[in-house]
C-alpha cells in the first residue's frame, strides 16, 4: 500500500515562497486534518500535491509509494494513486455526471484500452451514489450546473468513490456548507474510509471534525506545520485560535 511522504517542502509563486519547509506523511487507512488559518498554504499545498503548474518546488521532495512524483503530470498522479476535491467545483455545461465520471474512470483505471461497459459502469456508480444518500437523478445531470453548494461536494465524494484512489486530499470540503449539508458530506466521507484510502483533510474550521474524528491534526501557520497531534489539538484551536497556538 502507498503512502504519501512530503519531505522539506518549498514552494513558490512567482517568486514568493508560500510553502517554507513542509514534511507530512500520510498512510492509508489515516485521516490527517490540516488546519490553519487563511493564507497558511493550506491550499497552496493541495495545488502542488497534485501537480498544478503554477506552484514552483524549490527544494524537497513529494513521493507516493516510494516514487517521486514531483515531475509527474496531474494526469499521471491521478493515475498513481492522488486524487484532489477542489474548494470550488468547477460547473461543465452540457457533460452529464455519469458520462463526466466514466471517462475520467477509463482514463485513472483503464489508461491501457479496454474501457468499462456503459451498463457495467451505470451499476457501480448508481451503488456508489445510494451509499452515499445521493439522489441518482444526478448521474444525468450536467457535472455542478444548478448544484446547490452541499449538492456540489457531495458530487466530490462520489468521484472520490468511484476513481478509489489511493490518498485524497480534500480542500476545505466544508466551505460554505450548512448543518445538514456538512453532515451529509461527513457522512459520506465516513463511509468511504478504511484501510486502503488516507485522507488528508483541509479545514479552517474544527467544526467537521464533530462528525470526523481524524487519527492526526496538523497546525499550519506562515507556510509551516507549527503542531501535530490527535484530534484534541482541534479543541485547542476552538479555545485558544491559532494565534493563541505560538510559533511552536
Amino acid at each position: 500500500m502507498k503512502e504519501l511522504s512530503v519531505d522539506n517542502l518549498h514552494v513558490a509563486i512567482d517568486g514568493n515562497e508560500i510553502l517554507k519547509g513542509l514534511s507530512l506523511v500520510v498512510k492509508p487507512g489515516e485521516v490527517h486534518a490540516l488546519m490553519g488559518p487563511n493564507g497558511s498554504g493550506k491550499s497552496t499545498l493541495a495545488s502542488t500535491l497534485m501537480g498544478h503548474p503554477r506552484y514552483e518546488i524549490t527544494e524537497g521532495s513529494v513521493n507516493l509509494g516510494g516514487e517521486d512524483i514531483a515531475s509527474l503530470s496531474p494526469d499521471k498522479r491521478a493515475k498513481a494513486g492522488l486524487f484532489l476535491s477542489f474548494q470550488y467545483p468547477a460547473e461543465l455545461s452540457g457533460v452529464s455526471l455519469q458520462n463526466f465520471l466514466r471517462t475520467a474512470y477509463n482514463n485513472v483505471k483503464r489508461p491501457s484500452g479496454n474501457p468499462i461497459p456503459v451498463l457495467e459502469f451505470r451499476r457501480m456508480l448508481l451503488e456508489n451514489m445510494k451509499k452515499l444518500g445521493m439522489d441518482e437523478k444526478f448521474a444525468g445531470r450536467s457535472v455542478n450546473e444548478g448544484f446547490s453548494g452541499g449538492e456540489k461536494k457531495r458530487a466530490e465524494i462520489v468521484q472520490l468513490a468511484v476513481l478509489d484512489p489511493t490518498i485524497a486530499i480534500l480542500d476545505e470540503t466544508d466551505s460554505g456548507l450548512d448543518v445538514d449539508a456538512l453532515k451529509a458530506v461527513a457522512q459520506g466521507i465516513e463511509a468511504l474510509r478504511g484501510p486502503s484510502l488516507g485522507i488528508v483533510l483541509i479545514t479552517h474550521y474544527s467544526r467537521i471534525l464533530k462528525y470526523i474524528e481524524p487519527d492526526f491534526v496538523h497546525i499550519m501557520v506562515n507556510g509551516k506545520i507549527i503542531a501535530s497531534g490527535k484530534a484534541d489539538l482541534a479543541h485547542q484551536i476552538e479555545e485558544k485560535g491559532y494565534e493563541g497556538m505560538g510559533n511552536r
